[in-house]
């Protein structure tokens, strides 16, 4: 009862907070894309980050856009169909390819390519060819 009562709940807040991050702040998200409560969207320079259909930001995710040191304010984007893994870093500039999932803790200094997985600090590419469905879910093969 609790999880059906949290979930009837939980739907209307993560589209309202998707359309605040929209409107207010100028975000580019897709209206398929799930972001967590948790997800940390830089707003220093949030005309900067863009989310494809289909993709979920877990909580504690941090996608960034700028980098104070260098003076850079730039776009960072993320794929259709990804899967950003809880606490992982999407460092300023990056492009995450369609259907690659990012592994919890991972900080990705580098654009990826499309269908993988990523892992690790710095994050590098542990597995290519996957297929992703809706929030970068893995199909898995059956052969």
């Amino acid at each position: 009862m609790i999880t059906k009562t949290r979930e009837l709940l939980r739907a209307p807040a993560i589209l309202a907070r998707r359309w605040f991050l929209v409107q207010v702040y100028g975000m580019d998200i897709a209206r398929t894309a799930r972001i967590s409560w948790g997800t940390k969207l830089d707003k220093t320079h949030p005309r900067g980050v863009h989310i494809g259909d289909e993709s979920y930001c877990a909580s504690g995710c941090l996608i960034l856009t700028h980098d104070y040191v260098k003076g850079l304010h730039v776009d960072t984007f993320i794929g259709k169909r990804c899967f950003i893994g809880a606490n992982a870093i999407i460092m300023p500039g990056v492009t995450i390819g369609d259907c690659t999932v990012v592994g919890a803790g991972a900080v990705v200094t580098k654009s990826v390519p499309p269908a993988c997985i990523v892992v690790g600090n710095p994050a590098k590419v542990i597995r290519s060819g996957i297929q992703t469905i809706r929030f970068g879910q893995i199909v898995h093969n059956t052969h």
